[in-house]
């Protein structure tokens, strides 16, 4: 996720972040769970198959003495999903941001995922859905009222329960 599209993510959920489970799917050098734990997310997990660069996520929460509030999970997200254990005390602040490409590639699968997880979250989660101007947001779960932004290229869909 671009700098901009980052910033503009958080003015419109970055309240919400407090006390909640942030999620960071796809979570490359980890910025969108790092910036939830600054802003009062009591726990975060990150989510990224590129085994160096979990290592980086590892790095950089113990740089930031945030070691104890971080879960890293190194490896395919598809495949994390199904036997995650998440909090379900607290409400989730969930980041999917995808390579584009997913969208059309691995388009069902991409959607089955954010379907389980908004179908497993507690009551006041919000779900943060990077994509492009390729993917029709619509088909995004019908359960959610989605607010979806253009921040060309990235296209911002944010699901609230």
């Amino acid at each position: 996720m671009k700098d901009r599209v980052r910033e503009a993510v958080f003015n419109l959920v970055g309240t919400e972040a407090t006390g909640k489970l942030a999620i960071d799917l796809f979570a490359g050098t980890g910025a969108l769970g790092f910036e939830a734990l600054s802003r009062g997310a009591a726990r975060a997990v990150f989510v990224e198959q590129h085994f160096p660069t979990a290592r980086v996520v590892r790095q950089n929460a113990a740089l930031l003495g945030a070691t104890d509030r971080c879960q890293i999970d190194a490896g395919n997200v598809f495949l994390w999903e199904p036997s995650a254990k998440l909090d379900a005390d607290r409400p989730w602040l969930v980041f999917c941001s995808p390579p584009y490409a997913f969208y059309m590639e691995r388009e069902r699968e991409t959607l089955m995922l954010i379907k389980n997880l908004v179908e497993r979250a507690p009551v006041g989660s919000v779900f943060v859905v990077e994509s492009d101007s390729r993917f029709d947001n619509d088909r995004l779960p019908s359960s959610l009222e989605w607010d979806v932004r253009p921040y060309p290229p990235a296209v911002v869909a944010v699901g609230r329960m």
